[in-house]
């Protein structure tokens, strides 16, 4: 069977690790130098000429349809690709590059609600208490999820440099932790600005209940109406937020962030990026962070100096986010039957394989 064929060729191209694969027809073969990271089933032809059609998205919804079995961790799959990258790249037919989104005001609303509007219920399942949805900061690798992430909080706000009285502007403020912390421990004053609905009410009720709503204040608002209504703050940071911007749309968060800092202020962007500037895959695209795009660190730094802005201080936490999505992932798989019963197996197995691709991208890429 060509499929066969095809498949067993693009198999014994693998130079790194290991995996078995068992085909539709019962036959069991080894690939690699190594022993076996997992062993993957195909369940159908079908399989092999969606992955050739496009990789991440043929194998994606393939796994998401009990087409693909797993026997073995499912980090492991993003560790063989991420060793085998030419492999793998080379797999699917040519396609025309990815054509730029303009991301308009009612695009990103609505991009931003498919994932974060879920509903809080679903995200306090596996988010520590406070709902920090970023990578966490582990100062010792046995850290609870609950303490790496106020030590992130509490490491953002050190590099604000924040003072008494000061206004802070905190773009895409999830649940609101990170402005509630800087009000009741810097005494500071501020805005957060989000687009989904569950998490400006969240970030409402937790600043009543902080004390802190005269001090601070939470909007559905997008970042770009901002600056016409012509407020200033001495800090504006974002975290997770930027990768959500879309390809092509970076000047516009840059432009927004100059014309609202003081003179002499701070600003912090905490967000992924990339080594080098690369499309989002179909999958991750359609299912988990619809017009998404990991920015390039060269595209960020080199944008600054063209919006007035320097940079005084970078930091890579890469391994710090995969110990954060392994504690994520560990949370939500002990919550399997509860995620299921709000959505359904596919929903479970969509995000289970969004946090194992994660955890793999981050520690071995």
């Amino acid at each position: 069977m060509v499929e066969k064929t095809l498949f067993d060729a693009i198999g014994r191209r693998i130079r790194r690790g290991g995996v078995a694969v068992r085909y539709w027809d019962g036959d069991v073969r080894e690939y690699g130098p190594d022993r076996p990271y997992f062993t993957l089933t195909l369940r159908a032809p079908s399989v092999v000429r969606a992955m050739l059609r496009d990789v991440m998205l043929g194998f994606g919804e393939a796994y998401m349809d009990g087409r693909v079995e797993i026997d073995g961790p499912l980090d492991a799959v993003g560790r063989l690709v991420t060793e085998n990258q030419a492999v793998f790249d080379g797999l699917a037919l040519p396609r025309l590059a990815p054509r730029l989104r303009r991301n308009t005001r009612d695009r990103q609303r609505r991009q931003i609600q498919h994932h974060y509007d879920l509903g809080n219920s679903f995200y306090a399942l596996w988010l520590d208490a406070s709902l920090t949805y970023s990578c966490a900061y582990f100062r010792d690798p046995d850290d609870s999820l609950e303490t790496a992430q106020q030590q992130k909080v509490d490491y953002l706000l050190r590099k604000l440099q924040l003072r008494e009285g000061q206004r802070v502007l905190d773009i895409g403020s999830g649940w609101g932790t990170l402005l509630i912390t800087a009000a009741k421990n810097h005494g500071v004053h501020g805005l957060g600005v989000t687009l989904s609905q569950e998490q400006l009410r969240q970030s409402q009720e937790a600043a009543k209940q902080a004390g802190v709503d005269d001090q601070i204040t939470f909007e559905l608002c997008n970042y770009r109406d901002l600056p016409r209504r012509g407020e200033k703050f001495d800090r504006v940071i974002s975290v997770g937020m930027f990768e959500h911007v879309g390809r092509g749309n970076h000047a516009s968060y840059h432009d927004a962030v100059a014309s609202m800092l003081t003179d002499g202020g701070v600003s912090v962007l905490h967000t992924i990026s990339s080594e080098v500037a690369e499309a989002t895959d179909a999958w991750t695209d359609k299912y988990i962070f619809p017009g998404g795009y990991i920015p390039s660190t060269r595209e960020v730094v080199d944008a600054l100096p063209r919006h007035d802005l320097r940079l005084v201080d970078y930091e890579n936490l890469r391994i710090h986010y995969a110990m954060t999505l392994q504690e994520w992932r560990r949370r939500f798989q002990a919550h399997h039957d509860q995620v299921t019963a709000m959505f359904d197996e596919r929903f479970y197995r969509m995000w289970d394989l969004w946090l194992a691709s994660s955890i793999a991208a981050f520690r071995y890429g």
